[in-house]
């Protein structure tokens, strides 16, 4: 039986946000938690009774914090609050995004710092566990002061508005799906909307999700460049453990170990290793795979260390603090993830850019030792994988564009109020952009040295890439006339997905 995902001040995981993000794995709030909940907000019901305004309490928000609200229009302040703020547009953001939003803020409001009600959180544990799903636009985010539009989508569905996805993905009225799942809509009280919509929680929970895509990519990665170095003839000695212990960086290494392993036992390589073979050096993107892959899962380990950091945060405006102080804060502002996602999207570019590399060199029969032009059946009258390479080469100009940081812009908001902004959820959703095209590339180098393995016959490959043939053989024919090719790049590219191929 799967065990609910327990809420508190402890730091949730990167593997808890995931579990709930992409498997519906429930969330639970322990009486502990609830306990500490109530007691942040007995300090905030003292405030509100208290003739000094509190930003966030009693006051107005952003430009207009110095507008004290009268006690009887709080409850209208917090409902238009969350109402005028989700404003986003642009496409409906992927569910697992939403989820981890959702997952990341009860978090927070878990920790006793924020001073919502526990009521406020067992229904936003409920939405969870119900599996309804608030509709969230593409823009509306500056990361700085929170993702703010994103977070009041999730926050409007919460008081029964709006539009949601139901546990079965069918778009209905928010307070439809509420009451169908038995879920009161919340009327929210003082500080609650503020609460619900201050936190880096989309571009956290993005990062979260493209740090677990990305070590499976870049194990994929070290496959396909074993089976690239395999099908052209390349050699495995530069991937001996001496010679990357003499530029210890951990990532290079691990990569060289994995793709010597998947070379292991192979016929190819054994078939040219006499004095007939006369290469001195392989190309650099054969022999530097090592170094590229593993500057790569060095940034990825770097981006953890923040995520973690950033799991184990109360991020909030204004926060309480364990004497019952208020304190207004700069917390929210996405600084430190949006310099991480942007630093990510810097090596998902450079790791396609060298599988493209050596995709073109197996199509090349000037470069490829043997292999057909083009990996051709009837070179001439069919074409083989030259548009897929095509492919490859426009996916990786696009990664080029999207390495560009975003973080680096801001635009000031809130009458110069929020006048330097992260541009995080920007960083976020394009690093996402940037994942999903390197599996398409790394589908088509795939693709490409399959079938310059099977050409390779009789030799044989070795078991572990043969393994990884014989799997993609299971949906992808082998060589033979032109065929259909933009299935077979979707059936590899559901096939790295699966991570049938790990």
């Amino acid at each position: 039986m799967v065990q609910p995902v327990q809420l508190g001040p402890k730091p949730l995981t990167r593997e808890d946000v995931q579990a709930v993000a992409r498997h519906d794995v429930p969330v639970e709030i322990p009486e502990a938690t609830r306990e500490l909940v109530a007691s942040a907000r007995a300090h905030i019901e003292r405030l509100a009774t208290a003739e000094q305004p509190t930003y966030g309490v009693s006051t107005g928000f952003g430009a207009l914090a110095v507008r004290h609200i009268p006690p009887d229009r709080r409850t209208a302040l917090q409902r238009s609050l969350i109402r005028s703020h989700a404003a986003g547009a642009g496409p409906e953001v992927e569910r697992e995004v939403v989820r981890a939003l959702q997952l990341l803020r009860l978090r927070t409001l878990s920790t006793g710092h924020t001073g919502v009600r526990p009521t406020t959180v067992d229904a936003m544990a409920a939405m969870l566990n119900a599996g309804i799903t608030p509709v969230v636009h593409e823009y509306g985010s500056l990361g700085c002061s929170g993702d703010l539009a994103p977070l009041s989508a999730a926050a409007l569905a919460l008081m029964g508005e709006g539009l949601v996805r139901d546990a079965s993905g069918d778009l209905v009225e928010a307070g439809t799906a509420l009451r169908r799942a038995g879920i009161e809509p919340v009327v929210l009280a003082e500080k609650e909307g503020l609460a619900l919509i201050n936190g880096t929680d989309g571009m956290l929970g993005m990062l979260v999700l493209a740090i677990s895509d990305l070590h499976a990519l870049l194990d994929l990665a070290d496959l396909t460049a074993a089976m690239s170095v395999e099908a052209l003839l390349g050699t495995d000695r530069v991937f001996a453990a001496d010679l990357h212990a003499l530029r210890p960086h951990p990532g290079q290494s691990a990569s060289a170990a994995r793709i010597a392993a998947l070379l292991d036992g192979s016929e190819i390589m054994e078939s040219h290793r006499g004095p007939d073979c006369t290469r001195v050096q392989d190309a650099y993107s054969l022999r530097c795979s090592p170094q590229v892959h593993g500057a790569a899962r060095d940034t990825v380990a770097y981006a953890e260390v923040v995520a973690d950091r950033e799991l184990a945060s109360v991020i909030d405006n204004p926060v309480v603090l364990a004497d019952g102080r208020v304190e207004s804060n700069g917390n929210f502002h996405g600084a430190p993830v949006a310099y991480v996602l942007d630093f990510l999207a810097i090596p998902v570019a450079d790791v396609a850019s060298i599988a493209e590399r050596r995709t073109d060199r197996m199509l090349d029969v000037n470069r490829s030792h043997g292999l057909p032009p083009f990996l051709a059946d009837d070179p001439g009258v069919d074409s083989g994988h030259m548009i897929a390479q095509y492919t490859q080469a426009a996916i990786v100009s696009e990664l080029k564009r999207l390495a560009v940081p975003a973080s680096v812009d801001s635009i000031p908001s809130s009458a110069m109020q929020e006048d330097h902004v992260s541009m995080g959820w920007a960083a976020a959703r394009k690093l996402r952009k940037a994942v999903d095209g390197l599996t398409t590339v790394l589908a088509v180098e795939l693709l490409t040295a399959a079938r310059a393995l099977d050409l390779r016959a009789p030799l044989k490959p070795a078991p572990a890439t043969a393994a990884a043939v014989a799997k993609l053989r299971e949906t992808v024919q082998g060589p033979g006339p032109d065929r259909h090719l933009a299935p077979e790049i979707a059936a590899a590219e559901a096939l790295i997905r699966s991570g049938a191929l790990r």
